[in-house]
C-alpha cells in the first residue's frame, strides 16, 4: 500500500517549484545528467525544454522535454491514428526525453511525483510560447528493468506496451539492443485522444498539421505484388530513353496516394521519401549512380494521363484485399461537395464516397443527380462496391432508411452502423423505449 506522507513531508513538498532552465545553467544541467542518469545527457537535435526544480532555491531534479519518437505502434494504437495522422500530428505530441531526481533528494516520498506534476501543469504554455504549437499529449519510455515508472503512473500516464528493443542507427536500419522499455503515455487536455484521431482536427489545431503524407503502412514484400498487378496493363508510351516503366510508376502512384498525396508534384514529393528496398519492390530502375529513383510529378503527369480511372481503381482495390483484410472491411460512406465544380444549375456537383476506415482509400463513389440528394445514391454506391466475404458500413443518421439497410444486409450480406436521430422520429421513439429496458440479452 503506497504510504501517504507526513505533515512535514507535504509541507516540505509545496515548498518545491519548477522552472525553464536558463541558457547559462546549461553545463551543470548536462554534468549531472552525465553523472547521475543512466543514459547520460541528450544530444538528439530538435526542439526542446529543459526544466529545474527547485527546493528551497536548491536544486532537487531535472526533467527535459523533446520532439515525439517517429514511429511507435503502442502510441498509434492509443491514440488511434492512421500513419498519415501521426505524420501529420506528431507535432502536438512531446516525448519526456529525461527526468532525474537527484540523489541526495530522492529519499523525500513522493518528491518524482510532484514535481513531474508541477512540470506537467506548464509544459503546454511553455511549449507554444516557444515553439508556437499546443501540446496535446506526451510520452515517455521507462526501462522496468531499472525503474517501476510509479511516479508516471501517479501522475496519471498510461502503459500502451513494450516496445520491440531496438534502436534507430541509420535512416532505414535498426539495430537490437536487448532492453525492450514501457511506453507511458498521457493526455495533457481532456479528450486530447479524440481530438487527435479526428478526420478532421478543430479549426484552432488545424493550423498545426505538417502537409504531408504519412509513412508507407506496407512492406516491400506487399509492394512487389502490386507491382505484379499493375505489370499486366500494357504501356501505350512510345520511344526510346524511357527511364521509368509504366508499371514502377503506377505502383508509385498507388502507394503514394494511400499514404494521402494529391496531385502530381504531392505524389512525386511522397514518392522520393520512399527508401532503397520500397523502391527496388516497387520495381525502379538503378540508376548510374547505382541507387534507386522515383519518377518526377511530369513523369507521373504523361502516365498517369493515359490510364483509365476505374482500371487503376481496381487494380489497387483488388490489390487491397489481399492485404489486411480488417484495412479494408470497415467503409466509411459520405458525401462531399467539389470546390469548384458546377452543374447546369449552377450549383457545384457532390459526390457519395465509400472510404475505408484506416487507410482513408477510396474503394467507389457516385454522383449525386441534381435535384435529389444522397439518399438514392447510397444503394447504388453499396452494389458497385468489390466483393469482401464481410465488411461494416458506417453512414450518418441521413443513411438510416430501409433500403440503404436491405441493401448492405440482403444483397452484399454486410453490416452496417447507421446513425439515428429526430429525422427518423418513429424509429428514434422506439430505440429510446426499448434502451430504457433491456434491449439486449445478457
Amino acid at each position: 500500500m503506497k504510504r501517504k506522507p507526513t505533515v512535514p513531508e507535504q509541507e516540505v513538498l509545496k515548498r518545491v517549484t519548477v522552472r525553464l532552465l536558463r541558457d547559462e545553467e546549461s553545463t551543470r544541467h548536462d554534468e549531472l545528467l552525465e553523472l547521475h542518469h543512466y543514459l547520460g545527457a541528450d544530444r538528439s537535435p530538435g526542439r526542446k525544454l529543459r526544466y529545474v526544480a527547485e527546493l528551497d532555491g536548491e536544486w532537487v531534479a531535472v526533467c527535459d522535454f523533446g520532439p515525439a519518437a517517429l514511429h511507435l505502434k503502442g502510441r498509434e494504437r492509443w491514440v488511434g491514428w492512421t500513419p498519415r495522422q501521426c505524420a501529420r500530428r506528431l507535432g502536438l505530441v512531446a516525448s519526456n526525453v529525461r527526468y532525474l531526481v537527484l540523489p541526495d533528494r530522492g529519499k523525500l516520498p513522493n518528491l518524482a511525483s510532484r514535481v513531474l506534476g508541477l512540470v506537467l501543469r506548464q509544459l503546454p504554455a511553455d511549449w507554444e510560447d516557444r515553439w508556437g504549437n499546443p501540446l496535446l499529449a506526451v510520452e515517455t519510455f521507462v526501462d522496468e528493468s531499472l525503474y517501476r515508472g510509479t511516479c508516471y503512473r501517479a501522475c496519471g500516464f498510461e502503459a500502451a506496451g513494450a516496445t520491440a528493443g531496438y534502436g534507430r542507427s541509420a535512416r532505414d536500419f535498426y539495430e537490437e539492443h536487448g532492453r525492450p522499455k514501457q511506453l507511458y503515455l498521457k493526455e495533457l487536455r481532456a479528450g486530447a485522444r479524440k481530438l487527435l484521431r479526428r478526420p478532421r482536427l478543430p479549426a484552432e489545431l488545424r493550423a498545426h498539421e505538417e502537409d504531408l503524407a504519412g509513412p508507407c503502412p506496407f512492406r516491400a514484400p506487399a509492394l512487389g505484388t502490386l507491382l505484379e498487378r499493375f505489370m499486366a496493363l500494357r504501356d501505350g508510351r512510345r520511344g526510346h530513353g524511357l527511364r521509368h516503366t509504366q508499371s514502377f510508376a503506377l505502383s508509385c502512384a498507388a502507394a503514394a496516394v494511400l499514404m494521402g498525396a494529391g496531385g502530381y508534384q504531392s505524389i512525386a514529393d511522397t514518392s522520393s521519401k520512399f527508401t532503397q528496398r520500397q523502391l527496388r519492390a516497387l520495381g525502379a530502375r538503378r540508376g548510374r549512380d547505382g541507387r534507386f529513383a522515383a519518377p518526377s510529378d511530369s513523369t507521373f503527369h504523361r502516365v498517369l494521363a493515359r490510364i483509365d480511372t476505374a482500371t487503376f481503381d481496381a487494380v489497387v482495390a483488388g490489390w487491397l484485399r489481399e492485404q489486411d483484410p480488417s484495412d479494408v472491411e470497415r467503409i466509411a460512406v459520405d458525401g462531399k461537395v467539389l470546390r469548384g465544380s458546377g452543374r447546369t444549375d449552377g450549383k457545384p456537383l457532390q459526390l457519395l464516397s465509400a472510404v475505408t476506415h484506416r487507410l482513408r482509400q477510396t474503394l467507389g463513389q457516385v454522383a449525386v443527380e441534381e435535384k435529389s440528394n444522397e439518399i438514392p445514391a447510397f444503394p447504388e454506391l453499396v452494389r458497385a462496391l468489390p466483393r469482401f466475404d464481410h465488411a461494416v458500413v458506417t453512414a450518418d443518421a441521413m443513411h438510416c432508411q430501409q433500403e440503404s439497410a436491405r441493401v448492405v444486409t440482403r444483397e452484399r450480406g454486410w453490416d452496417y452502423v447507421f446513425g439515428l436521430k429526430g429525422n427518423q422520429n418513429g424509429i428514434l421513439d422506439r430505440a429510446e423505449r426499448l434502451l430504457e429496458r433491456q434491449a439486449f440479452p445478457p
